[in-house]
């Protein structure tokens, strides 16, 4: 994964835990709690929600970019700068809503906490990728990145991606929220701070750290052209040969025993599971606390 890949899932994660970027997951905290097996499918119904909205995004910014094709050096010196501004702007808590962008995601929004099971989930997913006044400047870096990939089907890619970075946190957290306790909660959620008239959130600094960060490898790699391998391709050819050689040496009765069995124990560990689960409280989990959210 390059890192502008890697930039894009963190920024993803950090929109998630941001302090309003989780103020649409109560629904999907509630429809999700003590679900266990339901749990990966409405994590992945909630991702096919991101990404319908998300990867259009994404190939848009990378037309744009296509526009400016023969300006590389002026649209990645542009691209730099932009990601340098938005990680300043989270660091200090200036955002933007997208959702005033897209007709109709306000619209969304209201229906989805009315839905119920996977319906919810996916309607969930389509807005949660723009939604939040904090989280605004995360989703512009990834796109200001997206739009110097130079390739349209790498800038959809990158979003998808970036919407990865939410749902694997988000479906981590949903099977282990009720376990963290008080204080679990608490550090995920962040805390704010002051210097000396002026607020912060940890989650936002932290944040817009990672941005202003790639936006300086981005000026000073050519938009990381130049950036160097972490790993030579001499050794990663030589890696090749010596895995292709022993995948020769296992015999294929070995390898489909072997996945066999370990579909086995997956089984039997999901289904020891659900026998042992107690019967799901819909009205218990309506009342799940979740990040972001405040008791009245």
């Amino acid at each position: 994964m390059g890192i502008g890949f890697l930039a894009a899932f963190l920024g993803g994660a950090l929109a998630l835990l941001s302090p309003c970027g989780a103020l649409l997951l109560p629904s999907f905290f509630a429809s999700t709690a003590g679900a266990r097996g339901r749990l990966l499918v409405h994590g992945a119904i909630f991702y096919l929600g991101l990404a319908v909205t998300l990867v259009p995004l994404g190939l848009g910014a990378a037309l744009l970019g296509a526009v400016f094709v023969g300006q590389r050096g002026l649209l990645v010196t542009v691209a730099g700068w932009l990601i340098i501004v938005f990680g300043l702007m989270q660091v200090f808590g200036f955002g933007f809503d997208l959702q005033r962008l897209i007709p109709g995601v306000r619209g969304v929004a209201a229906t989805a906490v009315q839905r119920q099971g996977v319906l919810r989930s996916f309607l969930l997913g389509t807005v949660s990728g723009v939604a939040g006044f904090c989280a605004g400047p995360i989703l512009g870096a990834v796109l200001s990145l997206a739009a110097t990939e130079g390739s349209v089907l790498a800038a959809g890619a990158m979003l998808a991606v970036y919407g990865a970075g939410m749902v694997v946190p988000l479906v981590l957290l949903a099977a282990i929220w009720s376990r963290l306790g008080a204080t679990g909660r608490s550090r995920l959620r962040g805390r704010e701070f002051s210097v000396g008239r002026r607020r912060f959130h940890t989650t936002s600094v932290a944040t817009g750290v990672v941005l202003v960060a790639v936006g300086l490898v981005f000026l000073t790699t050519n938009g990381m052209v130049a950036l160097p391998e972490l790993v030579p391709p001499r050794v990663l050819f030589d890696l090749q040969v010596r895995a292709v050689a022993v995948a020769v040496a296992i015999p294929d009765v070995l390898v489909i025993v072997a996945a066999a069995l370990i579909a086995l124990a997956v089984w039997y560990a999901v289904t020891r599971r659900s026998r042992a689960a107690p019967p799901h409280d819909h009205a218990a989990s309506d009342r799940v606390e979740v990040p972001g959210r405040r008791r009245k």
